[in-house]
């Protein structure tokens, strides 16, 4: 049997764990109602991804960052003043129109039965998958939400957070000091930019070269190359040096390293209580090992199942960007 069968009986039997919780989702709910949802939404993202391979980070962080503002209901791509998606954090999020897209596509295929939230789920998924990531079944049954306040996003996690106060934020979602490090293991692909760890680069300290002590200091002047002090900054930097289009465990080794481009990422290896946690991913001998395919897999349905609005406390939204 192949490792990768292995991998998604293990899935399976976790997200069975997750639906005895009651969280109103299901493995294959549109089973019977919309046949082909998940095969519509999975030939939308390899077209989209075909054109442009960056839309797979961009849709993967389109869902985090939904999940974590009023749970999993599509509320980050509804359209408007000082909703959701007109605040700081996600002002750069990517993939609206492949969302848009798979969702007309459905309503033309099953009329009023895909939610958004779960296109955006299973388009998460079918992402990673297309970065060479392996596949994990998705509980489906969202409904969408009815409010999108950018107010709402104070809680997401920043990237200058200690990480006692990113432990806090997720554990507020039910989500663990392993499920931290391994969802943010999502950093193995996509870009940031340099407006956002530049400050790491020049000043951060008074000694030395005056950059963030926990870069690797060959690394520096390579960032500082990137990144100027008074360059453009919104110039992207592949979070995941040498591996930014493949989903892989390389983010762990290049945290190891020195070389994590957020300040919050590189703290995963600096704070000896996430540090375990990395080391497992890379199999440090000594330690009980952790396959980083599976457990994102697992992670992910954690996730994808707070806050879930199902029957009157959703709607279907016959268009994503606007509700009903």
């Amino acid at each position: 049997m192949s490792q990768k069968i292995v991998l998604m009986f293990l899935l399976l039997a976790m997200v069975g764990t997750t639906m005895v919780q009651g969280q109103g989702t299901r493995v294959g709910f549109y089973a019977t109602t919309c046949r082909r949802a998940e095969s519509i939404v999975r030939s939308t993202v390899q077209s989209h991804f075909t054109s442009d391979s960056s839309i797979a980070p961009g849709l993967l962080r389109m869902h985090f960052h939904d999940c974590f503002v009023n749970g999993c209901d599509a509320s980050i791509l509804i359209d408007g003043a000082n909703t959701e998606k007109t605040a700081r954090p996600n002002l750069l999020l990517r993939g609206d129109e492949v969302i848009a897209d798979a969702k007309t596509q459905l309503e033309a295929e099953c009329p009023g039965v895909v939610s958004c939230a779960d296109i955006l789920a299973l388009a998460a998924r079918d992402s990673v998958v297309l970065a060479k990531g392996i596949t994990w079944p998705v509980p489906t049954g969202r409904r969408d939400g009815r409010v999108s306040l950018a107010s709402d996003t104070s809680n997401l996690p920043g990237f200058t957070d200690s990480i006692d106060v990113q432990k806090q934020k997720f554990a507020a979602f039910g989500l663990n000091a392993q499920d931290l490090v391994t969802l943010v293991g999502g950093h193995t692909i996509g870009t940031t930019a340099c407006q956002f760890f530049r400050y790491r680069l020049y000043n951060f300290t008074t000694t030395g070269n005056g950059a963030d002590p926990s870069i690797n200091p060959s690394f520096v002047s390579q960032l500082q190359t990137l990144c100027p002090q008074d360059g453009d900054g919104s110039r992207r930097i592949a979070l995941d040096t040498g591996s930014q289009n493949r989903f892989d465990s390389s983010f762990f080794a290049n945290l190891r390293s020195g070389r994590g481009i957020l300040e919050s990422d590189q703290k995963l290896w600096t704070d000896a209580t996430t540090r375990t946690f990395v080391q497992r991913f890379l199999g440090v001998r000594g330690l009980a090992g952790l396959t980083f395919g599976a457990e994102f897999g697992r992670s992910m349905v954690k996730m994808s199942n707070i806050g879930v609005k199902t029957g009157t406390n959703g709607e279907i939204r016959r268009v994503c960007s606007a509700i009903n």
